[in-house]
């Protein structure tokens, strides 16, 4: 394939190479504490003192994922970098690097990959101050995608699975509930223009509903609780991405049991439903102290799948790609 580097805009992708847009973009990322040798070499080299790695890794991409009307460059650096952390959280670990490879238009600006990595920088010096971003790739596509490679540390404890939840335990979650998909039906309802995602209208909702459309756009899940939930004895986790309905049954299924959960204290249907919250959800024994930030939405019992006041609970909730986009982008 040959670019025709005469008919580019000089500031974007396709004008400057990638080359240069690296120069650009790398002095924006966070560096790792765990880092011993970052960009710049054909593999980094990341500290591992307790010689086992929790890894994990997800992908953004325009259409299913996000809306660049909705989106700014920044918002998708931060939750490219949210998602991944709260996943390595979920282990019981704490997140120690990534690796961000992203794949973008010719026409995109050098300025938005910039933001982008701007993300990404605060949103691991918010989140998850030490870990930063130790390599990636960058590569030309007709569909902006970004793709994260999360790096862990277990600090000697076992990990928390999804399979070591028992009868009797605590259903607790730490975060929030229904709060992102009540930004995405904003968004959907009030961001739009003639039915396409707007810009401006997106604005104007996320001074009007600012929580809301943060928790969508640009989640702030708690990943500091995950290593506190598995230092207070938590027998099974995993983060909330896909919606509580989705995500209780996994723990369900891996675990051989029923996830029994109090309407009254999970809330209401889009709490059930609504993905993309990011929280954690974990189960405890029964009479630990749950850590700070967790509270009690159920209990573990006998039989399987998932249950609410105990009756099971049958509609599918949250979010699957494969059934739940219609195409569009916007």
């Amino acid at each position: 394939m040959t670019i025709d580097r005469e008919s580019e805009t000089p500031d974007t992708l396709g004008g400057v190479g990638e080359l240069a847009a690296l120069k650009r973009i790398f002095p924006r990322l966070p560096s790792a504490a765990a880092e011993l040798i970052g960009p710049g070499d054909d593999s980094a080299v990341l500290a591992t003192p307790d010689k086992r790695v929790v890894i994990t890794t997800d992908m953004m991409i325009h259409g299913p994922d996000f809306r660049m009307a909705w989106s700014s460059p920044y918002d998708l650096g931060w939750k490219a970098a949210a998602t991944n952390l709260s996943d390595v959280a979920a282990m019981g670990a704490v997140p120690t690097g990534l690796v961000v490879a992203i794949a973008a238009p010719n026409d995109t600006p050098v300025s938005s990959l910039e933001a982008i990595a701007d993300g990404l920088r605060e949103g691991c010096e918010s989140l998850a101050p030490g870990s930063g971003v130790i390599g990636g790739d960058l590569s030309v596509s007709t569909v902006l995608t970004i793709v994260i490679t999360a790096f862990g540390d277990l600090e000697g404890r076992a990990p928390v699975l999804r399979s070591g939840a028992r009868v009797g335990d605590v259903i607790a979650v730490s975060g929030t509930l229904g709060l992102a998909a009540e930004g995405l039906r904003l968004l959907f309802t009030e961001g739009v223009v003639d039915g396409e995602p707007d810009a401006a209208a997106a604005a104007a909702l996320a001074t009007k509903h600012p929580d809301a459309i943060a928790a969508q756009l640009r989640p702030a899940p708690p990943i500091a609780d995950g290593k506190a939930a598995a230092l207070g004895g938590a027998t099974s986790m995993l983060d909330l991405s896909d919606g509580l309905a989705i995500d209780a049954r996994r723990i369900a299924t891996a675990s051989g049991v029923g996830l029994d959960l109090s309407s009254e204290a999970v809330g209401g249907r889009v709490q059930l439903d609504g993905g993309e919250d990011h929280s954690l959800l974990a189960t405890f024994p029964a009479g630990a102290t749950l850590p700070a930030g967790f509270r009690a939405i159920g209990r573990v019992v006998e039989g399987e799948g998932l249950l609410v006041d105990g009756v099971a609970y049958t509609e599918r909730g949250g979010w699957d790609p494969y059934a739940g986009w219609d195409g569009a982008a916007g």
